[in-house]
C-alpha cells in the first residue's frame, strides 16, 4: 500500500493520510453557483480533486472511494440573472450545469458520484437548523435564522485567526438583528418573487454556508475523510461549514483533512475583467482562429496540472503553446502502445507527495526521453492525460502541421530565390508575413529553421503565398 501524504489546512502541516475506513473513503468538493460559464480558476480545484480521487482508486480500489461535488441552485446570483433575462431559475440553472458538465468533461475531468443540487436538500438544511437551535448554536431574529458564532470555541481555528480579529479586519454585514457582527446567516426570507420554501421561521431559503453542510453529511455522513475548494473559499464559506457541522454533530469532527488551491493568475496578473484578461473555460475551447484558435482540452489540463495545487498558477500563451508540442510529441510516441500495468514508481511517488502532480510530469518527460512508451501512457493516464477518446485535436492538428510545413517550406524557397535575385523588397515582404501570421524563422548555416508561435494563423500563411503566386517575378 503506497503511503499518501497531504496538506491539511486545519493543522498547516504535511501529514501521513489515515482515511477513516479503507473501505469507504469519502471526499466532498465544493462545486459552482450555476448561473454563468465556469471560469478558468473554477476548473483549478476539479482537475486538483479529479487526480486526488484518481490516486485514491488506484491505491485503495476504485470500489472504496466515494466523490461528492454539489451544485448551488439556489442563490441570489442565480435570482438576479433570472430577473434580468425574465427566464425561469430553474431553466438557467439546468442550462449552467450542462454547459458545466461539457467544460469539464473536455478537460478530461471524471464525473463524481454523487453531484447533489441545494434545492433537492432543503429539507436536510431545515433539519440541521433546528437541531443548531435547540443545541444553542443559533436563533430566530425577523424571519432569519443565524448562527451564533460565539457559541463555538474553535470558530476561526481553520482559517487561523480569532473572531475579534475577523471583526476588526473585515468588512461584515451589521444588521439589527444580529447578536454578533460576525453571526451569518442559515435561513433567511424570501418575498413573493424570490424562491422559497415553508419553514419553521416562514417561507424563506437557506444562506450558502449552510447547504453543503447538509448535503455532506446526508451523501457521506458527519465525519468523512477529506473536504477541499479554492483557498477563496476557506473564509468564510469552509470555516462556516466546519462550525456548523461541529455544532450539529459534537465530536464527529466533519472533514478529517482540508485541502486548498492557491489561485490563478494570466499572465502574471490577477484574471479580472477590468484588466480584459478574464475568460471561461469555453472561451479556450471554442477560441476564434484569429486569437491562436481553440485550445483543446488535454492541453488545458497539462498547463493546469504543471504547477503544484498549493502555488499560485499562472496560465501564459507560452506554457499553452509548450504544452500543446508537448502532448504532440507523447501521443506521437504513444500511438498503438499498450500501457504499463501501473504506473512508474517515480509517477506515483510524486502523486503521493502532496499531489506533487509537477514532479510527476517531470517523471513522464523522463520516460518520454526514455523511450519508455507504456510506462509514459500509464502515468500520463493517472494525471487523466493521453486518455482514449481525447487525441482527435492532435491527429487533426498533425494533419494541419503538415500543411504548414509545406507552405513555410515553399515560402522559404521563394525567399531564397528572391535573395538570389536581389529582389529584397520582395525577401522582405515574405520575411514580414512570416511573423505577422506566426512563423519564426532563424537562419542558420545549414539553413533556415522555423517553428511556429503562440498565435499561430494558418489563414494568414495560405494568404501570404497566395499573394506571392499572384505577383511572381517577371
Amino acid at each position: 500500500m503506497v503511503q499518501i501524504r497531504l496538506t491539511n489546512t486545519r493543522t498547516r502541516r504535511k501529514e501521513d493520510f489515515t482515511p477513516i475506513d479503507p473501505r469507504n473513503l469519502r471526499l466532498y468538493l465544493c462545486g459552482p453557483t450555476v448561473y454563468d460559464r465556469a471560469h478558468l480558476g473554477n476548473a483549478r480545484p476539479v482537475l486538483v480533486f479529479d487526480v486526488l480521487v484518481r490516486l485514491l482508486r488506484h491505491a485503495y480500489g476504485a470500489g472504496h472511494v466515494t466523490y461528492v461535488r454539489n451544485f448551488t441552485d439556489v442563490d441570489d446570483k442565480i435570482n438576479a440573472r433570472a430577473a434580468e433575462t425574465g427566464r425561469p431559475i430553474r431553466d438557467i440553472t439546468r442550462e449552467t450545469i450542462g454547459w458545466y458538465h461539457d467544460d469539464m468533461d473536455a478537460l478530461g475531468a471524471e464525473r463524481p458520484d454523487h453531484e447533489p443540487r441545494a434545492t433537492d436538500f432543503i429539507g436536510q438544511m431545515i433539519a440541521m437548523i433546528e437541531v443548531l437551535i435547540g443545541r444553542g448554536h443559533a436563533y430566530a431574529a425577523e424571519g432569519h435564522v443565524l448562527f451564533d458564532v460565539r457559541s463555538y470555541a474553535d470558530y476561526g481555528r481553520l482559517s487561523g485567526r480569532s473572531v475579534d480579529d475577523m471583526i476588526a479586519g473585515a468588512r461584515v454585514e451589521v444588521a439589527p438583528f444580529k447578536r454578533d457582527p460576525m453571526d451569518f446567516v442559515l435561513w433567511k426570507p424570501s418575498d413573493g418573487d424570490q424562491p422559497g420554501w415553508d419553514s419553521p421561521w416562514g417561507r424563506g431559503r437557506p444562506g450558502w454556508h449552510i447547504e453543503c453542510s447538509a448535503m455532506s453529511e446526508a451523501l457521506l455522513g458527519p465525519s468523512f475523510d477529506i473536504h477541499g475548494g479554492g483557498i477563496d473559499l476557506q473564509f468564510p464559506h469552509h470555516e462556516n461549514e466546519v462550525a456548523q457541522s461541529c455544532c450539529a454533530h459534537p465530536g464527529a469532527g466533519f472533514a478529517k483533512v482540508w485541502l486548498h488551491n492557491e489561485m490563478l493568475q494570466v499572465e502574471g496578473k490577477k484574471m479580472s475583467k477590468s484588466l480584459g484578461n478574464f475568460f471561461t473555460v469555453r472561451d479556450l475551447l471554442d477560441r476564434p482562429a484569429g486569437q491562436g484558435g481553440g485550445v483543446p482540452g488535454e492541453v488545458i489540463r497539462l498547463v493546469m496540472l504543471s504547477t503544484h495545487y498549493r502555488k499560485p498558477m499562472d496560465w501564459t500563451e507560452a506554457k499553452r503553446a509548450e504544452a500543446e508540442a508537448v502532448l504532440r510529441r507523447w501521443r506521437g510516441l504513444v500511438a498503438g502502445i499498450e500501457p504499463a500495468p501501473s504506473p512508474a514508481p517515480a509517477v506515483l511517488d510524486a502523486l503521493c507527495d502532496d499531489l506533487n502532480t509537477a514532479g510527476a510530469i517531470a517523471a513522464l518527460h523522463d520516460l518520454a526521453g526514455k523511450g519508455d512508451a507504456a510506462g509514459l501512457l500509464a502515468g500520463a493516464r493517472m494525471l487523466g492525460l493521453l486518455l482514449p477518446g481525447m487525441g482527435g485535436w492532435a491527429e487533426a492538428g498533425a494533419d494541419a502541421d503538415a500543411d504548414a510545413a509545406g507552405l513555410i517550406g515553399t515560402l522559404l524557397a521563394a525567399r531564397a530565390a528572391a535573395r538570389s535575385a536581389r529582389d529584397f523588397a520582395r525577401a522582405d515582404a515574405i520575411r514580414d508575413g512570416f511573423a505577422a501570421a506566426g512563423v519564426a524563422i532563424k537562419d542558420t548555416a545549414g539553413g533556415a529553421e522555423w517553428s511556429l508561435q503562440p498565435g499561430f494563423d494558418a489563414a494568414r500563411l495560405r494568404a501570404l503565398a497566395e499573394a506571392l503566386s499572384g505577383s511572381q517575378p517577371a
